[in-house]
């Protein structure tokens, strides 16, 4: 190509620290050149996923920009043992495929957003920074297939609740409305711009509501207000 985490500790005030991940040399080295070009700090790159797991955790960049098709251990893989822990980046996967199984997996395994190759260097560093807060980023098309599963996930049966359990917390009003544009599918952006709130109020809202519900991830918080019937509301 040409032309509680640390990305929230750091936005806004440092440029984004990111780590390329891909087994191609030549296409790992124009990106990482793409990205400090446009002023994100490339604090790493690595070329398989065993390394690339030691990297980040090693520099805990916010953004991990990651192939899914690597030697050694798979992205899918690379994800699930990163995300969720601390000081854990974003993932954005990077991937020359765009079958609806690969991005399904990808994110169930707790990627932020997933893009095509064919995207332009534009498009990458736009996505680079909408991860970096949070925001999905979907290449065209992919995102009605996301948010398609979430209801489909939605619909199984869940176990029923344990008698014994304590209840559910409450979230505030305005909690519950951004959690309702959440699970629609619009982007913190949007959000914001829906509510006419500045969009590290809606970050803050949607880091409370995932602590208050013992969640991780925008994966899980979406699934739990289409359980609900948020979407529709």
């Amino acid at each position: 190509m040409t032309g509680g985490t640390a990305a929230q500790q750091r936005a806004g005030e440092n440029p984004v620290r990111v780590m390329v991940v891909d087994d191609h040399p030549m296409w790992r080295d124009a990106v990482a050149r793409d990205l400090a070009a446009a002023g994100f700090d490339v604090v790493a790159t690595a070329g398989d996923g065993e390394q690339a797991v030691r990297r980040a955790r090693a520099v805990t960049p916010d953004v991990l920009v990651l192939d899914l098709n690597l030697p050694v251990k798979p992205g899918v893989q690379v994800c699930k043992e990163l995300v969720g822990t601390d000081q854990s980046p974003r993932v954005l996967v990077l991937s020359a495929s765009g079958e609806h199984a690969d991005v399904l997996e990808a994110v169930k395994s707790g990627a932020t957003g997933y893009l095509l190759k064919s995207a332009s260097a534009e498009e990458l560093t736009d996505a680079v920074r909408r991860t970096a807060v949070g925001d999905p980023v979907f290449t065209p098309g992919l995102a009605g297939l996301v948010l398609g599963e979430y209801r489909r996930l939605a619909s199984e049966p869940v176990p029923a609740a344990d008698a014994d359990e304590p209840r559910a917390p409450q979230l505030t009003d305005r909690e519950t409305e951004v959690l309702r544009l959440v699970a629609k599918g619009l982007s913190y952006k949007q959000i914001a711009e829906r509510l006419v709130i500045s969009h590290r109020t809606v970050q803050n809202h949607v880091q409370n509501t995932l602590g208050k519900l013992q969640l991780h991830n925008r994966v899980e918080l979406v699934r739990y207000a289409i359980e609900r019937g948020l979407d529709e509301a």
